[in-house]
């Protein structure tokens, strides 16, 4: 094997562990300016949290328009905070507690002005807080039973609640945590897959793997292409992509799920930035011709490798065939 090859190897085997990579080079890069936060994007960080009883964690709303009903601990990212940070401390502000995150559990977007990240978590320390500790942030906390009536301020917290109990009953990806690397903007780094059949209907050992790699790098080492995200759905950066470099496919384009979060924060208007590391599937269309062999490419910017190590290759194909990957839902 030589040294490009093992290098590519590697890198996918860190973004398969949600590792993440250093950002170098975008693709089809738009004139964007970094994004700065609070000012033209707004991350969300939300907590659940269940006790030894199956409880999950709620505090009740002090704002004006919400008063006195119920929410998952959650709130607004400040300048210079880690995700990890401000989930930490909109639980410490609002509920009373510590609390360690298990995993992300769920990404939820509106493009890049509105992003909100959920984590299942678990309390490490101190206690709830009480009607007598009542502030700004919060009147008190409290753990729900689930059935009990309580008036909750949006329903949108059920699903969140919901996914927190089938993760712990049955995870379906790896524990996820985002990984420190600054990015000055919003935008994915795609496994971009597809999956040609050996014609094999018996098994799957020889199906056969092609990822889209980008020739746009410097330092001539393969790498994945990087899509910015600026106005639209973040989601789409990958249709974008296919529209550029295959305009002349009739293919769907599946979007599985998120590998990884990366993402600094520290040096504000400069590191506000987040790189979704993104699982994409090319997929027949429906009534289209059958095809058995990656979409063919109409721009010199791009290319296809064929992932020829079997260990890595079955890796990937059960990624893909399990959808064990972090959700992320566009909000249309």
């Amino acid at each position: 094997m030589d040294s490009t090859a093992k290098i590519l190897e590697e890198n996918l085997e860190k973004i398969l562990k949600g590792e993440g990579l250093e950002l170098r080079e975008f693709d089809s890069l738009p004139e964007v300016k970094p994004v700065t936060l609070r000012k033209n994007v707004c991350y969300i960080v939300s907590a659940v949290i269940f006790n030894s009883k199956e409880e999950v964690l709620m505090v009740q709303e002090a704002k004006r328009e919400c008063y006195g009903s119920w929410y998952l601990p959650a709130g607004r990212m400040e300048e210079r905070e880690s995700i990890l940070e401000a989930l930490q401390r909109e639980v410490k502000e609002e509920a009373g507690i510590d609390c360690q995150p298990v995993t992300l559990l769920l990404v939820e977007e509106h493009g890049p002005k509105w992003v909100r990240f959920t984590f299942l978590a678990k309390e490490t320390g101190g206690s709830l807080k009480t009607t007598a500790e009542a502030d700004a942030e919060s009147l008190q906390a409290q753990w729900w039973d689930r059935e009990s009536p309580l008036p909750l301020r949006a329903r949108d917290i059920l699903p969140l609640i919901d996914a927190g109990i089938k993760y712990r009953q049955n995870p379906w990806f790896p524990v996820l945590q985002p990984a420190d690397f600054p990015c000055h903007v919003i935008c994915q780094r795609l496994f971009l897959t597809f999956i040609s059949s050996s014609g094999n209907t018996d098994t799957s050992d020889e199906d056969c793997l092609w990822l889209l790699l980008s020739n746009n790098n410097a330092n001539s080492h393969p790498s994945l292409p990087i899509e910015v995200s600026v106005k639209t759905y973040i989601t789409w950066a990958a249709h974008r992509l296919i529209k550029e470099c295959m305009p002349s496919s009739s293919i769907n384009v599946v979007i599985c799920g998120v590998l990884g979060v990366q993402h600094n924060g520290r040096i504000p208007g400069k590191t506000d930035g987040i790189c979704f590391n993104t699982l994409v599937l090319l997929e027949n269309s429906e009534g289209g011709p059958e095809i058995n062999s990656p979409p063919p490419l109409e721009s010199d910017s791009y290319r296809w490798h064929e992932v020829t190590n079997q260990s890595l290759r079955a890796k990937i194909i059960q990624r893909i065939k399990d959808r064990s990957v972090l959700p992320i839902h566009s909000q249309f």
